[in-house]
Order: C-alpha cells, then sequence, then structure tokens
C-alpha cells in the first residue's frame, strides 16, 4: 500500500500563486509516477499533469500548461505542483495521485486539498 498526505491549498486572489506537496510513503517501489488530478464543483475528476520515475512529464490537462509545473524530489518521495497565474476556473479539489506499476491505473489517492481562486 501507498499512502499519500497532500498540503499547501488555500485561498489565492486571480493572478496569484500556490505550491502544492504530495509526500508517498510505503511500498514506495510499487508505483511508477505520481501527478496531480482535481475536481472542480460540479464537475468529475480530472488528470491535470504527473511525472514518471525515469523522469517524463505527461499532460492530461493543456488549459494550466505553461502556469503549473510538476517536480518531484526522489530523496524524498515528494511530488509539487508549482501553480502561477492561477484563475478562478482553477477552483478544485485537487487530489495527488500514484501510478501503480503493476498494473499502471492509478490506484492510490491522497484526502485532496482545497484551491479557491477568486476573482
Amino acid at each position: 500500500q501507498v499512502q499519500l498526505v497532500e498540503s499547501g491549498g488555500g485561498l489565492v486572489q486571480a493572478g496569484g500563486s500556490l505550491r502544492l506537496s504530495c509526500a508517498a510513503s510505503g511500498s514506495i517501489g510499487s508505483i511508477n509516477a505520481m501527478g496531480w488530478s482535481r475536481q472542480a464543483p460540479g464537475k468529475e475528476r480530472e488528470l491535470v499533469v504527473f511525472t514518471t520515475t525515469s523522469g517524463n512529464t505527461i499532460w492530461a490537462d493543456y488549459s494550466v500548461k505553461g502556469r503549473f509545473t510538476i517536480s518531484r524530489d526522489n530523496a524524498k518521495n515528494t511530488v509539487f505542483l508549482q501553480m502561477n497565474s492561477l484563475k478562478p476556473e482553477d477552483t478544485a479539489v485537487y487530489y495527488c495521485g500514484a501510478r501503480n506499476a503493476h498494473n499502471w491505473r492509478f490506484d492510490y489517492w491522497g484526502q485532496g486539498t482545497q484551491v479557491t481562486v477568486s476573482s
């Protein structure tokens, strides 16, 4: 099992920045990617971006590319999401996820952290 704990959400004005962190623990060797999804009010959860253990970054939501940056600290099993130029439409609960290396599915998720962008 893998446990994921997010931090760094909050309330910010449009144009501002936030940095989310996600620390993984447990069976780290069983995962081969970590990333972020988000769920806006009244919408389904959508994958935003993830980074693989081999160092590749895969974008799923191109509306944030250029404003968001994903990075990782392998020594601390932590992944970060730097969010700049935030817009009200970025308001959502952001979830950290980890991909299971055995089935290549995002089987592990954190509890989520709220990001609210005011106009």
